[in-house]
């Protein structure tokens, strides 16, 4: 389980910064690596000024690391999280504080999207992650996870858990 990564930092509900726990799927250090090491710079520049934050192919995943990722298998240990009470099984996925920063430079309207989406607790899986995951562009993705935390309900989160057995089979969307 990966724990000493700076990236393991997220932000939980109404801002509150919490140690979100994965299976490692990426080389050592690999956070360091994007902002220091020549091979990934493209890595580091792409995760900028692209739409997602996740680049369409980073190097730095290992082979097995492709796999777990793309079945979803990396996120099991957050049920670690959701026991501990910082994360609920569904809802809009936890958010780095560096990308939340970045990303609303790039989209300056997403700021009241911002605030309602850290309402709720973040989930393991969520409206988004059953609509397309990676593929959605942030501003959409802000969109997506604060209208979540508007509609709520028993019903929703029943909907999004029967989707997300097809999400993690398919792997669509997924990096």
């Amino acid at each position: 389980v990966e724990k000493t990564n700076r990236h393991m930092k997220r932000l939980g509900k109404n801002g509150k910064i919490f140690r979100l726990y994965k299976f490692r799927s990426m080389m050592v250090k690999a956070d360091v690596l994007e902002e220091t090491d020549p091979r990934f710079q493209h890595v580091y520049l792409e995760k900028r000024t692209g739409g997602s934050y996740k680049p369409k192919k980073d190097p730095r995943i290992t082979k097995y690391g492709e796999f777990i990722r793309k079945h979803s298998v990396d996120e099991i240990p957050q049920l670690i999280n959701v026991l501990r009470g910082e994360m609920s099984i569904v809802g809009p996925r936890p958010y780095l504080p560096e990308e939340l920063e970045e990303q609303q430079k790039r989209f300056p309207g997403t700021e009241p999207f911002i605030k309602e989406s850290l309402t709720v607790k973040p989930g393991i899986t969520g409206y988004w992650q059953v609509t397309g995951r990676s593929d959605v562009k942030f501003d959409k993705r802000i969109e997506m996870d604060a209208y979540y935390a508007r509609k709520k309900s028993i019903f929703f989160d029943v909907l999004i858990i029967l989707k997300t057995p097809w999400a993690m089979i398919s792997g669509k969307g997924a990096r």
